[in-house]
């Protein structure tokens, strides 16, 4: 028993990235990192395979016609939760006690003050935005009440992903995933129990989805309180301090403008999306589902990379920030290309997943084969992006990924789709849609490819 409880200690104890091997410490982060990443992404996933499952298609429709609305309303916890990260992390690696008790307390303020915001303004803007887009009468009920509960209870939201983004710049990533892991879980029974059981339909995974993220979110702070050994808790550190807030504020506000020029772009598509109908709603639901898996050890090691070059150019070892860059990306391609085989292999077998009607998982695949190739491009983006980011540079990232949505994706989506109308096609070729995303992809990753190599982001220092 004492060597499994001091096996869970070493599991727990958060990672120095300014030594060792700067492989092995990005591998070490990134793996707990992923995995927590996949329990994340099976909240939305779960709730998909269910309402399709048990309610049918339309209800998948809704539930995914309301993510980008979503991901449009929480851009302020991604922005905290990226500020809060960088902050903490060049404060970790300058050995800095109080400017990081300081960074912690004015993280937990800034949480607050943004799940109120989100709470209120989601609500109120949820159902002018779905008529905006033009949501089918068929669903927008069902979307409606989805997100109403989500924003209700938007506070467990912004505590664990602002919590989880300070315990990644100290290093913890395994933590935040034992918590995730427990609140999947029972994220998937209350679903199963609420559609399955109670028949509360779209509502009853939104429940499921605010219960399960509010414990992991109780478990983050937990979690937190307990790094004394890192920095001091304390009223005092909660006040707000300008130096920290704004410094947490100016390096988040990029990454939460880039989030919500993303989701932009997405509500913007999703309008065209909405003009195919009910069928390819449902589809682009599926592929977005499978997307998001695909994606995910990009993010993971971008984020990971994010911390590695936080805590190193803190403590002011460039040559090593390059080393770990190389490294990072080499794997990060690695994983990405052997996705890719694996998504073109056995894609129909995740399409069959969330629907059995056979034209939707053909559909769906379909559309996967034109992205297939594109995540190795966004394996680029978010490795030297993330890079940037750690050193303190989120405005790069930021012009770039406007120019990769406002420039690249919706003009050509719309494009496309205007070249390739038809007698058969009166509103163009749906998959163009998808192949507006793919080029966007390449062109982001040339891009971001540019800048780094320029090297202008070597000398932004933290405040």
């Amino acid at each position: 028993m004492g060597g499994l409880k001091n096996i869970l200690a070493d599991l727990n104890k958060p990672i120095d990235m300014t030594q060792g091997e700067p492989w092995k410490n990005i591998v070490a982060f990134t793996l707990p990192m992923l995995i927590g990443n996949i329990a994340q992404q099976l909240y939305n996933t779960v709730d998909s395979i269910v309402v399709g499952k048990y309610v049918g298609d339309n209800a998948l429709a809704a539930v995914g016609s309301a993510g980008p609305i979503l991901n449009l309303i929480i851009v302020l916890f991604v922005g905290v939760s990226m500020g809060a990260s960088i902050v903490a992390a060049q404060f970790l690696g300058a050995r800095d006690r109080e400017s990081l008790s300081y960074t912690v307390g004015n993280s937990l303020l800034l949480t607050v003050v943004s799940a109120a915001l989100v709470t209120v303004g989601g609500i109120l803007a949820t159902r002018p935005l779905l008529e905006l887009l033009g949501t089918p009468e068929s669903i927008i009920g069902w979307c409606t009440s989805y997100l109403w509960i989500l924003f209700g209870g938007s506070i467990g939201m912004a505590f664990y992903n602002i919590i989880s983004g300070i315990l990644r710049g100290l290093g913890d990533s395994v933590s935040a995933l034992i918590y995730l892991i427990i609140a999947c879980l029972l994220n998937i029974v209350l679903d199963i129990f609420f559609v399955a059981n109670l028949g509360l339909g779209v509502n009853g995974v939104a429940l499921a989805t605010i219960l399960a993220q509010s414990i992991s979110a109780v478990l983050c702070v937990r979690r937190l309180f307990k790094m004394k050994e890192y920095f001091d808790m304390g009223f005092k550190y909660m006040h707000w301090d300008k130096r920290y807030g704004m410094a947490i504020i100016r390096l988040g506000l990029p990454s939460g403008i880039t989030q919500a020029i993303l989701s932009m772009s997405m509500i913007l598509v999703q309008s065209l999306t909405n003009s195919f109908g009910e069928e390819f709603i449902a589809a682009n639901v599926i592929v977005m589902r499978v997307d998001g898996f695909a994606m995910l050890p990009n993010f993971s090691f971008g984020t990971a990379l994010t911390t590695y070059a936080g805590q190193n150019f803190g403590a002011g070892d460039m040559k090593r920030v390059m080393k770990g860059a190389k490294q990072g990306l080499i794997l990060s391609l690695g994983v990405s290309a052997t996705l890719v085989v694996l998504i073109l292999l056995f894609g129909r077998n995740l399409m069959g997943i969330f629907t059995n009607t056979d034209s939707l998982i053909d559909l769906s695949m379909q559309l996967m084969r034109i992205l297939a190739i594109g995540y190795v491009a966004m394996a680029v983006i978010q490795s030297l992006a993330g890079i940037m980011r750690g050193a303190g540079d989120t405005v790069t990232p930021m012009w770039i990924s406007i120019a990769q949505q406002v420039l690249a994706r919706v003009p050509l989506a719309y494009l496309l789709c205007y070249l390739t109308r038809s007698e058969a096609y009166p509103i163009g070729r749906r998959e163009m849609i998808y192949v507006s995303l793919m080029i966007s992809w390449l062109f982001g990753a040339a891009l971001t490819s540019i800048f780094y190599l320029r090297g202008s982001w070597k000398n932004k220092k933290l405040a």
